[in-house]
């Protein structure tokens, strides 16, 4: 699994590639296909990191989203249009984006982790792009 973070902004962006590089993680840097940044971490990082430090990652991403959010409600005042972005890999294994209501992402946060947050939206793609027909107890329900 590829622990991808997005950003909105180049100098949150860049705290959280220092924040990895004092930890010595490196990772890749691109441009996000819709807007924004992506720093991607490694395929096998997350053999090696332990449970402490990726909790960490988890907190400084977190903590650099909710800055995001205040930048942007800031910026547009009442009438900001505040979306929260989930990078997802589709069924068919291309690469896609959820973007969720800020209102609604802040709720997600202050009761979920960020890979909560990012499992549940993969359900939810998983599910629209392959939907079960027939009741919600059958036994032979895929595992998402």
């Amino acid at each position: 699994m590829v622990n991808e973070y997005i950003f909105f902004d180049a100098a949150l962006r860049d705290r959280f590639v220092g924040f990895l590089a004092a930890r010595g993680i490196s990772g890749e840097l691109r441009a996000d296909a819709m807007e924004g940044f992506v720093v991607a971490l490694a395929d096998d990082l997350d053999d090696d990191l332990d449970d402490d430090l990726e909790e960490a990652i988890e907190d400084e991403y977190t903590t650099l989203m909710e800055a995001q959010r205040d930048l942007v409600e800031a910026a547009d005042g009442d009438n900001t249009l505040a979306l929260m972005a989930v990078t997802i890999t589709l069924p068919d294994g291309q690469p896609g984006v959820v973007r969720i209501p800020a209102r609604h992402a802040r709720r997600l946060f202050a009761h979920f982790s960020v890979e909560e947050v990012h499992e549940l939206v993969a359900a939810i793609a998983q599910s629209v792009a392959n939907p079960v027909a027939g009741p919600l107890c059958q036994r032979d329900y895929p595992a998402p």
